[in-house]
This record gives structure tokens, C-alpha cells and sequence, in this order.
């Protein structure tokens, strides 16, 4: 694969200047004129205003400057992000890297995929935080192959990465050299890391990429700094972690987001206050306490999460150890997720490589996967989501408790120490806990066994708990048995159809009184065109969860339909 050129030329569609036609000048044709003239004062005067204008007019072969015009104005990487979400999708701008011995690049656009296939030029070229990462890419030894492009606009995000020629499945995209990598071993304070790595180790295992990320990302001289410059703003980053409490609560009521938002945010302040702050305290000449906050460190680590990989383990390892930290991979983090995927990323001995997955069309977006994620999963870590239906791995939570309080509800008042007794046993078991949740796919449920085992144990008998204690939860069932796919919940006992059916309404009770007003929206593009991004993300979540439920909830029914 080639290296990326260092320097290209931005082509840019431009006006150009209107300037009157110059005029013919000779010293026969100044004689003339002075002849004419009855005036010395008068032939003098004129015969240096000719002089003058063949001064400041160019030569007869030299073109008319073109200024770098841009009509419509260019968005760079500080912009607001709802304006980029609500904009109309037009053109989509793009650079192709055209290889040549010369000492400069020359960016060659594509009609086609410019002007979504109107073969008329419209306005192209990236912003100069793009063309200094694309720079700092060559310099690096960053190969990105021909057939793809970064591109601004048309796709899904921020940036993105597109083919501008027909890409057969198994093609290398692009190569990333491992000392490109930002971790905590590539990172200038390296040593002071691995020196005091005892007293960064945190529940999280992510202080210590953080704390490079916070020294590299203020750090004027960086190696990576033309990398770090893409970071998005917080204001840009949809993460709910940063959205306003008020919002996030009325928004994503229901969903399960705000509560784990909720931890998240008191493990990051706890983490920054006993780990964190102490070593940077530590470390004047290397931090300052008033550059260095929590705030950044807040930044830093949704940056990690929204865009870091994780290397896996060798198979004989996975179970003996840890799993690797979390590094950052420019360019790979470039790319936008969807189920549906076409590239994956390859870890290798010298270098990371994005290798399609599957043949990609010219103008296609490049889609890396960041793993089998529901919406909610998404939105909280990546602060996006993938339209309703489109994400085939979405699911919903029935959390533990609320099986708890429906079977209380269920069984009444008369029984109610019986099921508190039941309820005692399944969490002596480690089968539920009181912050644990059933996950609920479209095929069925995701979390069999914790179910089932619950389900089954809470509408036991007396004497059918005792025997199950007895045996310590070891019977004679059939594995086969445990199933709750769609077509094994219709044919499970009517008791446990009715606990199940009872935790569900509840569950959907949680989301308020506005899922028929979410289906009807969500049916309207005129009305959902209205919304911000974040009420459209949290109306395409709410209604894939609730849709979800409200499946289950036939099922429980003996109805058996197909998931929308």
C-alpha cells in the first residue's frame, strides 16, 4: 500500500474575479495621444496615469487570482452538532489523494460522489483540523489505501470514511503502525506511568490512558497532537453523561440510561478524587491544577469510551488474564458503527489494519461495528443510536426487582413471606441481585438461565422450594427445557406467562404515558423532522424498547407474532 502524500492541494469551486479587459499599450500609441492633447499639463498628467495602469496591471498571459471560495461556509470540528444533524443531506465533500512523485499531492474530486451523482462540482475540501490529521497520518507512516476517502458530509457523523472506488471483500483500508497508537506506553510520560503504575490501579483500569490522554491533549508539542485536535468538544459529544439532568431524566425516563449515567458519573468523580488528583499533585512540572480538572478528566473519559479499542486476548490467555487496557487508534476511531457492518478491525504484530468485511460500492459509507450493542448500550457509551427498526441487536431490561414486585403483586398479601423467602434464596444463589436485569432481545430472551431459575423458583410450592434447596438447586431438567426463545414463552406454564406478563407491564409503566405518542411520532417524519437529535435518539430508543416489551407481552398472551 502507499504511503499517504504529506502535502495536497485543496481544489476548491470558485468565482472568478471580474476585471476589465487590459488594454494594449505601446510608446507609439502614448506619442499619438500626446499629440492630440492641447494641453502639456494635460498630455503629462495622462501620460503617467498610462504609466501607472501598466504598472499595476498583470502581464497579457497571467491569469485572473481565483480566491478559495466557500459560498456556504465552512464547518470545522467546533461547530455545533445539532446543526450537522438537522442540516439537509446535499453533497457529500470529499478528497481523493491522487499518488505522484511530484512534491505535492493533488486532490482530485470525484463528480459523482461531490454532487450525490449530479456530475456538477459543488463545494469540496476539508477543514484545516482534517488536512493537519491527514498530514500528521503521512508523517506517521499511516497508509490509507486509495479506494477510500475522509470525508465531512453525508454521512452519519462528524467525519467519516468513504469509497470512491468499488472495494472487493478482504481489501486493506488502511494500516495503522503500532507506535501511532496513543496508550500508556506510547505516551511521552510513559515512564512516569509504569513507574507508579501501583498507585493508578482503579476499578475502571482505564487511569492510566486517561491521565496520558489529559498531559498529551494540553501538551502543545504532542506527538499527537493534529490527532487529539479531532476530539469532539462536550457540547458535540451526545453522551447523556453530559447532557443536563432534567433532560436526561424527562428524555430517557424509563430506558434504564439516567441510573447508569448516575453511577457512572459518582465512579468518575470518586476515581479522579483518590487516584487521579493524588498523582497529579505528585507531578507539578508535568501538571497544573488548574489546567488539569476534573472536568477534562470527565472529557478524556468519554473520549476513551466513545472512541478507544480494546486489543483481544490470545485464546490461552483469556482465562488466565486481565484484559488489555484500552488503547487510542487514529483513524480507526474515524469510522461510524452500524449493525450491519463492512469492515473490521485486525490486530497484527507490526501494525492495526481495517479490513473489509464485505464488497463496499463506490460512494458507500465505511462502517466499522463496535460490537453486538442495543440502542441503550449506544447511546450511553457512543451517544448515538441506530434508527428504529434498524438495529437488529436491540434489546430491553426487565429489571430484577420488578419480577419481585410483580410476583408480590401476583401472589398477594397472603403469601407474601413465601415469595420474600423464595426471593431470599434465588439471591443466596447469585441468580438475581438487587441492581441486576433480565435482558430482552427480538428472538427472545438474552438472559435464559437467570430467568427461567426465577421464574420457576417463585412459583414453587413450599414443599417444591424446600426439595430445591435440598439439592442446592441441581434437578433433572432437560437443558433444552430453559429456553425462552419467542416460541418456547408461549408454551411456558400459564403462572409463569402471568409473572412474566405482570413484571413487563410494569416495566412499561416505568416509561410514562407517551408510547402511543412515540409510535405516532416516530411514524411522521414531519413531526420527528421537528425534534433535536436527542429527542429523536431517545424517541428511536424508547420506541425499540417499548416494542420489544410490548412482544413479549403477546407472547405471555399465547400470542405468537412476528417482532416488528
Amino acid at each position: 500500500m502507499m504511503e499517504m502524500n504529506s502535502r495536497f492541494l485543496l481544489v476548491d469551486e470558485a468565482l472568478p474575479l471580474c476585471r476589465s479587459p487590459r488594454r494594449s499599450s505601446t510608446p507609439e500609441s502614448l506619442t499619438m495621444v500626446a499629440v492630440v492633447l492641447r494641453s502639456r499639463r494635460s498630455a503629462l498628467l495622462l501620460l503617467l496615469l498610462l504609466l501607472v495602469l501598466l504598472l499595476i496591471l498583470p502581464p497579457a498571459n497571467q491569469q485572473p487570482t481565483m480566491p478559495v471560495c466557500d459560498q456556504a461556509g465552512r464547518r470545522g470540528a467546533a461547530n455545533n452538532a445539532n446543526d450537522h444533524a438537522t442540516e439537509t443531506r446535499g453533497s457529500v465533500r470529499t478528497m481523493t489523494l491522487t499518488m505522484e512523485t511530484s512534491p505535492a499531492a493533488v486532490l482530485e474530486v470525484d463528480d459523482e460522489v461531490a454532487t450525490g451523482g449530479t456530475g456538477k462540482a459543488s463545494r469540496h475540501g476539508l477543514d484545516d483540523i482534517l488536512q493537519e490529521f491527514e498530514s500528521w497520518c503521512s508523517s506517521v507512516n499511516l497508509e490509507l489505501s486509495p479506494k477510500v476517502v475522509l470525508s465531512e458530509d453525508g454521512l452519519v457523523d462528524r467525519y467519516g470514511l468513504q469509497a470512491v472506488e468499488n472495494i472487493s471483500e478482504g481489501e486493506v483500508l488502511f494500516s495503522v503502525p503500532r507506535d501511532a497508537l496513543l496508550s500508556s506506553v506510547t505516551t511521552s510520560i510513559s515512564q512516569v506511568l509504569e513507574k507508579e503504575a501501583a498507585s493508578l490501579k482503579s476499578q475502571s483500569g482505564w487511569v492510566a490512558l486517561i491521565v496520558a490522554l489529559m498531559y498529551e491533549f494540553t501538551c502543545p508539542n504532542s506527538r499527537w497532537k493534529p490527532y487529539l485536535a479531532l476530539c469532539p468538544e462536550p457540547d458535540q459529544l451526545d453522551l447523556p453523561m453530559f447532557w443536563p439532568e432534567e433532560e436526561r431524566k424527562r428524555l430517557l425516563r424509563g430506558t434504564g440510561v439516567p441510573e447508569a449515567v448516575h453511577l457512572d458519573l459518582e465512579n468518575i468523580e470518586l476515581e479522579f478524587n483518590s487516584v487521579v488528583q493524588p498523582f497529579l499533585a505528585a507531578h507539578p512540572t508535568l501538571f497544573d491544577s488548574k489546567q488539569h480538572t476534573l472536568n477534562l478528566y470527565k472529557r478524556m473519559v468519554a473520549f476513551v469510551m466513545a472512541y478507544s479499542f480494546q486489543e483481544p486476548l490470545e485464546e490461552e490467555d483469556e482465562d488466565e488474564k486481565d484484559p488489555n487496557p484500552p488503547i487510542m487508534v487514529p483513524m480507526a476511531d474515524i469510522l461510524n458503527h452500524v449493525s450491519n457492518h463492512n469492515a473490521n478491525l485486525e490486530f497484527t504484530k507490526d501494525c492495526l489494519k481495517m479490513i473489509s468485511t464485505r464488497p463496499i460500492a463506490k460512494g458507500e459509507e465505511v462502517y466499522n461495528t463496535y460490537g453486538d450493542l442495543a440502542n441503550w448500550q449506544l447511546l450511553h457509551m457512543y451517544g448515538f443510536v441506530e434508527p428504529h427498526p434498524a438495529n437488529n441487536n436491540d434489546a430491553a431490561e426487565i429489571q430484577m426487582t420488578t419480577l419481585y414486585k410483580a410476583a408480590l403483586q401476583v401472589f398477594g398479601e397472603s403469601r407474601k413471606q413465601l415469595v420474600e423467602k423464595k426471593w431470599k434464596v434465588l439471591c443466596e444463589m447469585l441468580l438475581v441481585g438487587e441492581e441486576g436485569a433480565f435482558v430482552i432481545g427480538r428472538e427472545g430472551v438474552l438472559t435464559e438461565e437467570e430467568l427461567y431459575a426465577a421464574l420457576k423458583v417463585l412459583c414453587m410450592s413450599e414443599d417444591e422450594l424446600e426439595d430445591y434447596q435440598e439439592n442446592e438447586g441441581w434437578e433433572e431438567d432437560d437443558a433444552a427445557d430453559e429456553s425462552l426463545t419467542n416460541e418456547a414463552i408461549v408454551e411456558l406454564h400459564p403462572m409463569w406467562r402471568t409473572l412474566l406478563a405482570e413484571s413487563i407491564r410494569l416495566t412499561l409503566a416505568a416509561y410514562g404515558p407517551v408510547q402511543k405518542e412515540d409510535e405516532a411520532m416516530l411514524a411522521d417524519p414531519v413531526l420527528s423532522a421537528k425534534l433535536s437529535r436527542r429527542e429523536r435518539y431517545a424517541l428511536n430508543l424508547r420506541c425499540g424498547q417499548t416494542s420489544i416489551l410490548q412482544n413479549l407481552l403477546r407472547l405471555t398472551e399465547g400470542q405468537l407474532m412476528a417482532q416488528v
